[in-house]
């Protein structure tokens, strides 16, 4: 069991992976800012997905707390970009 865990995470991992690149170059190439802050906001969710892939494989919690804490910050800047890009200033 713990070989076929280890074998589906590792394949997650790819492709997440995979995934983070193509929302990268979307973001490169946004047309809008609003597609960039859609990028921006999906490159932390998948970077939260990775970590938590990464502590799966590793079997180490500390991949965990740092996942936690870039959701922390995820949210953050996400609700202040959405801001500035409402309002055109940040405070």
């Amino acid at each position: 069991m713990n070989e076929l865990l280890r074998d589906v995470a590792s394949t997650a991992l790819v492709i997440h992976i995979g995934m983070l690149a193509v929302v990268v170059w979307r973001i490169w190439r946004g047309q809008t800012v609003g597609d960039r802050l859609v990028g921006v906001d999906l490159v932390t969710t998948l970077l939260i997905s990775i970590l938590i892939l990464l502590s799966i494989i590793q079997r180490d919690s500390l991949f965990i707390d740092l996942a936690l804490a870039l959701a922390a910050l995820g949210f953050i800047s996400t609700v202040a970009m959405a801001k500035y890009l409402a309002d055109e200033q940040m405070f």
